[in-house]
């Protein structure tokens, strides 16, 4: 979805090439509806331009910083050239990761979703959040804790972590969950130590994934897994928390797994 208000002075756009002529080059910016910009033939590029031509090309794609805007004329000054290279770059990915936001949010909500409704759950996402795009990465490692702040209500941060879950592509992904561990026999330190060893794979966990298993507070126990993917990493945490159950419960203790913290660290 564009914006319908006006970029600001100093701003990086995004925009297309719409016209070239002699005197410079019109651009439709791609994240601002209706919106049309001129970069003069002096700021397409640096030095004596012969042919703007040379320079640019009528459909291309380029990022501009934003020189004057003077919304009563409708006029939008742009400056290509005053543009490097690693902006250009990182103004690209950001736009298109927005892109995939907008997908995301079409997948959650419909692709008939109301420019209101949309809108709301934008600006809530965006009040605690730099962009949809990093709403939706943080909501697919994180899960629902990563709204907590978030002033949507319980079932539409659950549609945005399913949908997060299911299409963000994230270099890995961290879950936490806790054991309990209790073993009432004269060896029950033993048995607990066997069973925290039995937790965390006994060196027999996949190399992709990262867990480790930390004390909490009597008999609380933390498994922390990190994984490529979500659904590896849950897979990876009830597995390891099932072990602990079983080494306990095999020594005559008992094992109770949750998500939730219940003690306080000491």
């Amino acid at each position: 979805m564009k914006y319908s208000g006006w970029p600001d002075q100093g701003e990086l756009v995004v925009g297309k090439v719409d016209e070239i002529t002699d005197f410079g080059v019109f651009v439709d910016l791609e994240e601002y509806e209706d919106k049309r910009g001129l970069a003069h033939i002096s700021e397409v590029a640096s030095g004596w331009i012969k042919n703007v031509r040379d320079h640019v090309r009528e459909g291309q794609t380029v990022v501009a910083k934003v020189l004057d805007v003077d919304e009563g004329s409708q006029q939008i000054d742009l400056s290509i050239k005053d543009v490097n290279e690693h902006q250009r770059k990182e103004k690209i990915q950001e736009w298109k990761n927005e892109q995939k936001a907008d997908n995301w949010m079409a997948i959650a909500f419909g692709e008939d979703v109301s420019d209101e409704r949309y809108e709301s759950v934008a600006n809530a996402l965006l009040a605690e959040f730099e962009s949809l795009y990093d709403a939706f990465e943080s909501a697919a490692i994180h899960g629902t804790e990563a709204l907590d702040e978030v002033d949507l209500d319980d079932d539409d941060v659950a549609t945005i972590v399913e949908t997060a879950r299911e299409n963000v592509s994230v270099p890995y992904v961290n879950v936490t969950g806790y054991v309990d561990l209790e073993c009432p026999t004269g060896d029950g330190v033993d048995h607990i130590k066997a069973a925290l060893q039995a937790a965390e794979g006994n060196g027999e966990v996949s190399d992709e994934i990262e867990l480790s298993v930390s004390y909490v507070g009597s008999p609380e126990y933390r498994i922390q897994v990190q994984a490529p993917d979500y659904k590896t990493a849950e897979s990876a945490l009830e597995a390891s928390a099932e072990r602990a159950r079983e080494s306990i419960s095999a020594a005559g203790g008992t094992g109770r797994y949750h998500r939730e913290r219940e003690t306080d660290d000491e």
